[in-house]
Parts: structure tokens; sequence; C-alpha cells
């Protein structure tokens, strides 16, 4: 399900043929229309773009289709080269190094690649074709992502290449859908991401959800809730363990793809969703949060799956917990400890949030990550990945009196 549209869209504004045009302009990440525009084509030499994209002007094509793929990708060649420091300035990493002030830089870094990367700026027609030499169909894609066009003639907008790959690029996964060994053998084992929620590719945390032993009360069913389901992975988990499930968003698009899933995997009838920040209404014996991991603000939407700024939603689900566990029920709080390592949060931090929401400790289950950063040696925060431990925290009311 496409986020609504704002109700007075944004526009780009640019000249060409010495006259004033103007189009929609469309950001996931809600970024405003550049204010300097320049129309660009097949004639413009790599280094001049990227010259122009360092200050700020954006690219208008109107040349060959592929060709601005060809652009995109030599600006991606000129923005992940090596700089060469001046003798006298540290680097921003290393051993000895403020691991937060490492996590920052290298966030900035990042943003500012997305901003070169996203100078090169296509048009779309009011039914999302595109009217470039050499061009995709991609019309299909990018309505499943933005909801289908208004048909209007003046319905043209524009979108930077960078995000309307992506956005192709998350309509091929929700066609062929992410295999989870957790959820058992194929074919109903995959999950269908679709576009702006994150999908479960580094799923080191799913086995613990799988194999975790279920709190005694539920053995022989019962109710557990999944809050912030997302594509709807650990619901699914959990329908297939028997147990009648809850789950909680508030993304429209997590709601339609978790339904979308669900339906795939036939386990629509054991999985209620609801539209709700956090907890629904009730108790239940056991209830699952697999919160962003680390405190920083997100730069767009599909981030929030990221960051969770101010620790908002762990402090949200640690508070709210006890208050919607039933008699001899479990909290399972699925949290990496890459903040730790980054020093964004302390494991004390960690400990005392807990013991303040009224809860303790049960026991933890640890694994460790796989996915290909954990072991890339040129990634700015290789020491912290590589040190990373994902636990499932199961945790409990504390008993009354204790203190």
């Amino acid at each position: 399900m496409p986020h609504p549209a704002p109700a007075t869209p944004a526009l780009l504004q640019w000249q060409e043929a010495d006259q004033p045009c103007s189009a929609r302009w469309h950001s996931e990440r809600a970024a405003p229309p550049p204010r300097r525009v320049v129309l660009a084509d097949d004639t413009l030499p790599a280094d001049t773009a990227y010259r122009l994209a360092n200050e700020g002007t954006a690219l208008l094509w109107r040349g060959d289709f592929q060709n601005a793929r060809h652009l995109l990708q030599a600006l991606a060649r000129r923005a992940d080269k090596p700089r060469r420091r001046p003798a006298k300035v540290a680097p921003c990493h290393g051993p000895g190094q403020d691991p937060a002030a490492a996590f920052h830089l290298h966030r900035q870094a990042q943003a500012q690649r997305a901003r070169v990367l996203g100078s090169v700026l296509i048009e779309l027609q009011g039914d999302y074709g595109i009217a470039l030499r050499r061009a995709p169909d991609w019309r299909t894609a990018i309505a499943e992502a933005w909801g289908a066009p208004d048909g209007t003639a003046a319905g043209s907008s524009v979108v930077s290449l960078r995000e309307l790959l992506g956005l192709v690029s998350a309509h091929e996964w929700r066609k062929k859908g992410v295999p989870i060994a957790a959820l058992g053998p194929p074919p109903h084992n995959r999950i269908h991401p679709h576009y702006g929620v994150f999908s479960p590719v580094r799923g080191e945390y799913l086995p613990l959800v799988a194999e975790a032993p279920l709190p005694e009360m539920l053995r022989q069913g019962g109710t557990a809730f999944d809050i912030g389901t997302g594509t709807g992975v650990l619901a699914a988990m959990l329908a297939r363990r028997g147990l009648h499930v809850v789950a909680t968003d508030t993304d429209p698009r997590a709601l339609a793809c978790a339904a979308d899933n669900l339906a795939r995997l036939q386990l629509s009838g054991r999985v209620v969703l609801q539209p709700v920040d956090l907890f629904p209404p009730g108790h239940a014996g056991l209830i699952v949060c697999n919160p962003p991991w680390l405190p920083a603000r997100p730069g767009s939407p599909l981030e929030r799956a990221v960051y969770d700024e101010d620790s908002a939603m762990l402090r949200g689900f640690l508070q709210g917990l006890a208050a919607h566990l039933a008699p001899g029920g479990e909290g399972w709080l699925i949290l990496s400890d890459l903040a730790e390592h980054l020093g964004l949060r302390t494991r004390e931090t960690l400990m005392q949030m807990i013991e303040s929401a009224g809860l303790q400790v049960l026991g933890r289950i640890d694994t460790r990550p796989v996915h290909p950063k954990a072991v890339d040696l040129s990634d700015a925060l290789h020491a912290a990945r590589a040190a990373e431990v994902t636990t499932l925290w199961r945790l409990a009311a504390q008993p009354a009196g204790a203190t």
C-alpha cells in the first residue's frame, strides 16, 4: 500500500527551450526539490556531472536512458574513491578512535554520497512511462510502490534515477521473495517484501524465534503479540508454532505487506493485523518485538527499520510490556548489541531500562551475524560489526514486591 500523497505536491521547476517548466517532485526521503536544475544528456562528461552534483545542482536527464545509468555508475565510482587526507589530519576511525564519532562521520559520508547519486533525475509521464531512448517499461513497478497514476495530462513527475532503480529492485524482490529457512521447507517458506518495508535478508535472529522454548502456558497454544510486524515474518513463525497472533504496525505499507505474506503462507486465519502503535488491547502469553537496533535519527521511511531515535520504540516496548503480559507470560526482545560497540548505547543503560520497566531477565539466547559486512575489512564500521552479537532476551514481569 503506497503512502498517501501530500495535499499539495511539491513541484520541481526548470527552464527548457526558453520556457519555464514544472512537474511534481517525488522523494521517498521527503527531500525538498532541488533549487538548481540543468538539462543533461549523453554529451555531459562524468567529471562535470560529479562537480555539479557536489555543488547541489540536479541533472534532469534528456539523453539515452541507458547512458543515464552509466553516468550514475560513474558518479558512484567517483564518490567511493578514497580521498587522500592531509598529513596532519587524523583518520576518522581506527584503533583508539571514538566509535560514536566514527559512526556519525560514516553516516555523514553516506548522506553526502546519497545526495550526489540522487542528482540524476528522470521525468515520468502521467502514466509513469519514460519518454527517453532505450527506456524500460517500469510502469507496473512504479504503480506497485506509488499507487495507480491519476491519469491526468498534467500528471508528469520527476524522481531521482537512484530512487527509481531502488523501486524496481524492490519490485523484483517482491516477485521472487526471500527464502526463510526457519519457516520450514519450500515452497511455503518465502517472504515477499514490499517497497518501503524492510526485508528480512539479514535473518540470523529468525532461528532464535523459531527454536526458543515457548512459555509453559503456551505449550498447548494461546495468544502472542508481534509488535512492529513489518513483513509479518515473525508473526508467521509464531503462527507456525501453533499460536494465535495479533500483529501490529503503524505503517500502511507494512500492514499491506504482512497481509500479502500471510495470505501466501496460508496463515491469514491465525494472525490478526491491527494498525496500532506498539501494543494491541488485552494480554498475551508471549509478546515479541524486534525494534530498530540503532538509536539514531532515520533519514528515510525505510531507515525507520534500522534507526530508532532516542530508543523510542525500545523504551515504549519495555515500558508497556509488563502491563500486557498474561500471568506467566514472557516478552521476547530481539536486539543486536551493535549500538554498544558503536558507543551509542551502553549495556548498563539497556539493563536499567529493563529494570525500570518492572521487568526481569529470565534468560538470553545469542547468535552472531553472518551477513557480508561482518567480514568486510573495508567497511568503515568493521570493528563494531565483527564484534556484534544478536540476542533474544527472555523477559518477564518482576514478582510483586520486588525492587
